[in-house]
């Protein structure tokens, strides 16, 4: 990351800002049965296209450095950052703040001659980790799906009261929420208020960390 990306990265501000997390951080005790970490400033691009269209697989593998997963609710890990699945012709790539307009221009032009879309959504989304020995019951408190049917390596949109969140596994030990910022101070209230009987313990990414997701997290 160059001096004048840190200088950029250091102005961001956290969605969760109000909420004065970093103050709160601390390290999980046997008692915290739940356990949460923000996951700010990460990169989101969002894919669109025809999963059967080899020309718009073979461009955005050429770029990923792995074709598009076309079985539903995938989560795919790349050398890029973490593809997930959202729809049969919509994906969302998650990166490092500081790759993302690196991987916009290699996309945009890899996808100029086909019939692609390429959208930046960095601003428009964020992420928290979830884990500890009974995050799947806070989630079954959240909403309708069955959390307890989603399997490592699988992702799925869903909601929770008057919001809506995507939940991806990528370990047995948690989960990691992206959602929309504009949501985020409502998401942050129903997920606190929903965990207090499980002793809620904020902590940093490092503490509670995503096998997938935290090396996308960069601290500046």
């Amino acid at each position: 990351m160059s001096n004048s990306d840190k200088a950029l990265y250091a102005m961001l501000e956290s969605p969760l800002h109000a909420f004065g997390l970093p103050a709160r951080v601390a390290t999980p005790a046997a008692r915290n049965r739940v356990v949460m970490s923000e996951l700010p400033h990460m990169g989101y691009i969002v894919l669109r296209g025809k999963a059967d269209d080899s020309s718009f697989m073979q461009a955005v593998a050429g770029v990923l450095g792995q074709p598009l997963p076309t079985q539903p609710m995938t989560v795919l890990s790349t050398a890029a950052g973490v593809v997930l699945w959202v729809s049969p012709d919509e994906w969302l790539l998650v990166c490092k703040r500081s790759s993302r307009d690196a991987l916009l221009t290699s996309l945009t032009g890899a996808l100029q001659d086909v019939f692609a879309q390429v959208v930046d959504n960095s601003g428009g989304l964020t992420a928290l980790r979830i884990s500890g020995p009974d995050h799947m019951l806070l989630l079954r408190q959240l909403g309708p799906y069955d959390y307890e049917s989603l399997a490592v390596g699988r992702c799925a949109s869903t909601v929770a009261s008057k919001t809506g969140f995507t939940v991806a596994r990528t370990d047995e030990a948690g989960v990691v929420l992206v959602f929309r910022r504009s949501f985020a101070d409502y998401t942050w209230r129903l997920l606190e208020r929903t965990a207090l009987p499980y002793h809620l313990c904020i902590t940093s990414p490092a503490q509670c960390a995503d096998p997938v997701f935290t090396p996308l997290f960069e601290i500046v």
